[in-house]
């Protein structure tokens, strides 16, 4: 796990990337929120969907709102990136249309632009 500190507009935004699972249940979605704000001192995390375990991405598993519950919780902003395209359910895409209207959770296609939305 590389995790990057970007600041932009004055807001710092913990970049992680990792190719193995860093996200597989709450309590290592936790972890992440514990490990990245107090290396970092960072409440806005970016992490590359990879990083995340595919049943995040099913919602009826429920687990996509009881990790992201967690950083409402503890006051961290969160944004995944990666390629969603491949992800067909009404329900997910509704799900991240939603969430990028808000100001908490935000799925981008890059890194970049998650960092954009945490910033903005």
């Amino acid at each position: 796990m590389k995790t990057e500190v970007v600041r932009k507009n004055n807001v710092e935004v913990a970049v992680v990337d990792s190719d193995e699972l860093v996200i597989t249940d709450v309590q290592s979605a936790l972890d992440l929120i514990m490990t990245v704000k107090y290396e970092t001192r960072c409440t806005n995390i970016a992490i590359n969907k990879g990083a995340i375990v595919e049943d995040f991405f099913i919602l009826s598993t429920c687990l996509a709102g009881e990790i992201l519950q967690k950083f409402i919780n503890y006051g961290v902003r969160f944004a995944i990136y990666g390629d969603f395209s491949k992800y067909t359910s009404k329900p997910l895409k509704d799900f991240m249309y939603e969430s990028n209207k808000g100001k908490d959770i935000y799925f981008q296609a890059d890194a970049s632009q998650a960092v954009d939305r945490l910033a903005g």
